[in-house]
């Protein structure tokens, strides 16, 4: 009896500390316990919930992007979806903008444009801010080369709706054509292409912006 206790206490222990180590492979998020992950890519070496993970409440000073069913909280390099009366960590769609970058981040150079990583979620310089960008092919196998240091975001246009859209269809258009602008040649590598596709494709849906 004495002799099964001991391996299976020996066992608890060993699958706890397997548990508790970080990832070998610094391409790899490893999940290190319930809800919360360890991202080691490009050495950026930090902890953050897990997506799928659910709680009560965003964190305070959260900033919210989108609107309405649309609608994204985020945080500390963390994006929330409304998830009942609680929040869901999740993983942001592409052609959203955020003001200013997460505390944490890598500044990269891939394909010869600077990118900027964060849990998983690679963000490109735009005229408003950043943009969540898709991978670029070369983020697995490409060399990292250090990028310069991350510009001030210009300050936010003014868009003034031409046919009354409400406040929430201005978010969800607008979120729209930052995704669509993302795709138009060259808009990845120079922000005044991604800032005209943007003006137009919002011009198109009745808004003027200055």
């Amino acid at each position: 009896m004495k002799t099964l206790l001991h391996c299976t206490a020996a066992a608890l222990l060993s699958l706890g500390a397997a548990l508790a180590a970080p990832a070998a492979h610094a391409d790899v998020r490893a999940r290190v316990n319930i809800g919360m992950v360890f991202d080691g890519r490009y050495h950026h070496d930090h902890y953050y919930p897990a997506p799928g993970y659910v709680a009560p409440a965003v964190p305070y000073g959260a900033t919210i992007v989108g609107a309405g069913p649309g609608r994204y909280w985020f945080h500390g390099g963390v994006w929330y979806r409304p998830y009942g009366s609680s929040y869901r960590v999740v993983q942001p769609s592409f052609g959203l903008i955020i003001p200013v970058l997460p505390p944490a981040y890598v500044t990269l150079t891939l394909g010869g444009l600077p990118y900027y990583y964060a849990n998983g979620v690679y963000y490109r310089p735009v005229p408003d801010g950043y943009v969540v960008a898709p991978p670029p092919p070369e983020a697995a196998t490409a060399q990292v080369v250090q990028a310069p240091p991350a510009p001030p975001p210009r300050p936010e246009p003014v868009i003034y709706p031409r046919n009354g859209q409400s406040p929430e269809q201005l978010e969800n258009d607008r979120r729209d054509c930052n995704r669509w602008a993302t795709t138009q040649p060259n808009a990845q590598a120079d922000a005044s292409i991604f800032n005209r596709a943007v003006e137009a494709c919002m011009d198109g849906r009745g808004y003027t912006m200055k």
